[in-house]
C-alpha cells in the first residue's frame, strides 16, 4: 500500500490571537508511507537536519494513532518532500504531526472524525492553533472546551487577502526559546487591548482587510520575540511605519505580511531575505494517492 498525503504550512498567532488563531498557507509538504518498501528519506528544507531513526515528527504521531487504536503499524518506508522552512515560525512541526496523524488514519482505517484527528495531532505537538489550520485549511480559531480537549471552528476568509511570508535567512528561533522569553505576567491594560484586537482581526480577516494594520497589534508576545532577532525587528518596524500590516509568524522570525488590491505593497527587502507570496490555503491536509 503506497499513500501520500499534503499538508500545507501555517501561521499562527496572527498578532494578538495568541495561541488561538492560526491560517494555512498554499506552501506544502507531501509526504508518502509505502508498506513494501523500507527506510526513512528526507528531501527538500532541512532534509541534512531531521533524523531518519524513526524519531522524527511524522513516526512519532503515527505511532500515537496506533497506540490509541491499539493497532500495531505494518513495516513501512516513509519519503518526504518538505517546502516548509524549518524553525521559522511557518508550521513545520505541525505539519509534520499532521501527516503522520493523516497517514496513520489511512493506513489503519481508523475512520478517525475531525475532533479526533485534532486531539491527537494536539497530543503530539503541542499547539492547536498550528495543527487545526494544517488540518481543516483556511482561517482556524482553536480553544480549549470546557468538557476537556480541543475545539476548532474554521472563520470565513476576506476574498483577495495575499499573504506575504518574510524569512530572514540569517535568524532561526526554536519554539521552545521563543517561549521562554515570553513575560509570565501580563498588565491588565495589555490583557484588554489584546482581547480587543484579537476580536478585530477576526473581522479583519473575515470581511474588513483594510483594518489588519490596526487589527494585528498585539502586546502579550511579538516584542519579547523581536527581541530575540534584530534582523526581523528593523523590517517589522519598518513596515509598520510603512502602513503595510505584518505580524510576527508563529514563533518567528519570520514575518507575516498582508497585501490586498489598494493597499500598501511590501517593498524589495534586498540581500538576507527570503520572500514568498503565498494565497491561504482552503483544503488543508488531503491525501493525494492511495
Amino acid at each position: 500500500m503506497r499513500i501520500t498525503v499534503r499538508v500545507p504550512a501555517t501561521s499562527a498567532n496572527l498578532g494578538p490571537g495568541f495561541d488561538c488563531l492560526g491560517l494555512a498557507l498554499q506552501l506544502h509538504n507531501e509526504v508518502t508511507v509505502d508498506t513494501s518498501a523500507g527506510g526513512i528519506t528526507w528531501e527538500g528544507e532541512g532534509a541534512e537536519e531531521l533524523s531518519s531513526d524513526g524519531t522524527d515528527m511524522v513516526t512519532r504521531a503515527m505511532r500515537h494513532v496506533a497506540e490509541q487504536a491499539g493497532a500495531e503499524l505494518p513495516g513501512l518506508g516513509l519519503r518526504s518532500l518538505n517546502r516548509i522552512p524549518l524553525e521559522r515560525g511557518l508550521g513545520s512541526s505541525s505539519a509534520a504531526v499532521v501527516a503522520g496523524v493523516v497517514l496513520a488514519d489511512a493506513l489503519l482505517g481508523t475512520e478517525l472524525d475531525e475532533r479526533q484527528r485534532l486531539e491527537a495531532a494536539v497530543a503530539v505537538e503541542g499547539h492547536p492553533d498550528n495543527v487545526a489550520p494544517a488540518l481543516s485549511g483556511g482561517l482556524v480559531l482553536s480553544y480549549p472546551s470546557v468538557e476537556g480537549g480541543w475545539r476548532a471552528e474554521r472563520l470565513s476568509l476576506a476574498a483577495g487577502i495575499r499573504a506575504v511570508a518574510l524569512i530572514p535567512l540569517g535568524e532561526r528561533i526554536p519554539t521552545e526559546e521563543a517561549r521562554r522569553a515570553l513575560p509570565t505576567d501580563v498588565p491588565f491594560g495589555d490583557a484588554v487591548f489584546n482581547v480587543s484586537r484579537a476580536a478585530l482581526v477576526t473581522v479583519a480577516l473575515s470581511s474588513s482587510p483594510e483594518l489588519l494594520g490596526e487589527a494585528l497589534q498585539d502586546r502579550l508576545h511579538q516584542d519579547a520575540r523581536l527581541a530575540l532577532v534584530p534582523q526581523a525587528r528593523a523590517v517589522f518596524d519598518r513596515l509598520r511605519d510603512d502602513g503595510v500590516p505584518v505580524c510576527v509568524s508563529g514563533a518567528g522570525p519570520t514575518l507575516l505580511a498582508f497585501e490586498r488590491d489598494g493597499g500598501r505593497e511590501v517593498p524589495d527587502l534586498g540581500d538576507g531575505w527570503r520572500i514568498l507570496r503565498v494565497v491561504p490555503d482552503l483544503d488543508g491536509a488531503i491525501v493525494t494517492q492511495g
